[in-house]
């Protein structure tokens, strides 16, 4: 059997037993200049086993995915003369190496495994969860586990979406204040299921001495909420009954979060941050009817009205530019702004996540931003924007 046979023959083998590690195709002499390796593993894809290709370019990476006979006609293709001249095959107990010399044969060498190891057939690497401690009364409390802490079926998104609010949050929730009780508000609470996670991984993780509020309008999901943070001893978590509008906090708002307030209600809440120059402000807006208005009120003239005949590019435009303005009134107040998917889109629309992180004031760019907005409001024909004049930039 020639070298290369042996190499078809054991890549067959390998895909059979499901024991192939990984293969590597490397030193490219073809006519893609930017091409410099190819990585393939065997994955679990639906139910389905198929051969995940990673095509490793000087800039970019490109990931296909083939079952079992179209990814060895491709290997076939990449590996001709003009290809890659050199494969490492890896199973759980051996290493092969093929490489092919100048006049197109084929050379192979074979490495031992020194301790055999597990295939991992998952498709996506496993996040590690901030929220590790699934026996805690109040994640059962919540129905999100059962006694035993194993997650609900029907509750897997939900915990998805929690871990992935504290996963966003942990790199600027690390670099809140440490030399101080920290008074964090969450305005719109709900059930509370993101606020006792946040308060959970800030007690629990970061060691933060903190008193959280959650805001809640709906009296009986505070008097719900106040029972779960008694009955697991979080004696600084409460709830209280109101709007984000009347909320009126006894001492300085270090974290602001307000997550799906109703179109302004997410103004007001930045607003109270804003006032308080809270070390953090986080919200998922919702609902950007204000904005919407201004757009089909005026009709501004410009290359982009031609979109805003479709109500669904309507809505859209209104969405992108209430929070693009938001972010930059968070920028004109000094915060380092980001603005990231917040849940999977599959779930809802409105996924959308502004972070504010507190720092120093720019006048300079204080002075940018404020001829910005006014250009936009103008270029788009809005006129006026509810956070703009509530911090009177407008003037």
């Amino acid at each position: 059997m020639s070298p290369f046979d042996h190499f078809i023959s054991s890549f067959d083998e390998g895909i059979k037993k499901q024991d192939l590690q990984k293969l590597t195709l490397s030193n490219y002499k073809g006519p893609e200049s930017e091409l410099k390796n190819v990585y393939i593993k065997l994955v679990l894809i639906k139910r389905e086993l198929m051969l995940s290709f990673v095509y490793r370019y000087k800039t970019k990476d490109v990931t296909k995915n083939f079952n079992s006979s179209d990814a060895l006609a491709t290997i076939l293709n990449l590996t001709e003369f003009k290809g890659f001249r050199n494969i490492s095959l890896q199973r759980t107990n051996e290493i092969l190496h093929f490489q092919r010399n100048k006049k197109g044969d084929w050379m192979e060498r074979r490495e031992n495994v020194k301790e055999e190891t597990f295939v991992n057939l998952l498709h996506d690497k496993q996040k590690e969860r901030k929220i590790t401690d699934l026996s805690k009364p109040y994640l059962q409390s919540l129905n999100l586990t059962d006694a035993s802490g194993k997650v609900y079926k029907n509750a897997q998104d939900k915990w998805k979406q929690i871990n992935h609010y504290i996963e966003v949050l942990s790199s600027s929730l690390v670099e809140l204040p440490k030399d101080k009780k920290l008074n964090i508000v969450d305005m719109g609470a709900g059930k509370g299921y993101l606020t006792f996670a946040l308060y959970d991984y800030l007690k629990s993780s970061l060691q933060q001495d903190v008193l959280v509020n959650g805001v809640e309008f709906r009296e009986d999901l505070v008097e719900f909420c106040n029972q779960v943070a008694k009955d697991s001893a979080f004696d600084d978590l409460h709830f209280v009954q109101g709007t984000i509008e009347n909320y009126k906090p006894e001492e300085k708002v270090d974290v602001l979060i307000a997550l799906h307030a109703c179109d302004t209600a997410t103004d007001d809440a930045i607003y109270k941050g804003l006032q308080d120059e809270s070390a953090l402000i986080v919200v998922a807006p919702c609902c950007h009817k204000q904005v919407r208005r201004e757009l089909e009120k005026f009709k501004a003239k410009n290359e982009l009205v031609f979109m805003l005949k479709y109500g669904i590019f309507l809505e859209r435009h209104a969405e992108m530019l209430t929070d693009s303005i938001r972010a930059l009134v968070l920028e004109y107040y000094g915060y380092e702004t980001r603005v990231m998917q917040f849940i999977s889109d599959q779930h809802t629309p409105k996924n959308v996540m502004i972070v504010g992180l507190k720092k120093e004031v720019n006048p300079n760019k204080q002075t940018q931003i404020l001829e910005k907005l006014k250009s936009i409001q103008e270029y788009f024909g809005i006129g006026y924007h509810h956070l703009v004049r509530l911090c009177g930039l407008d003037r």
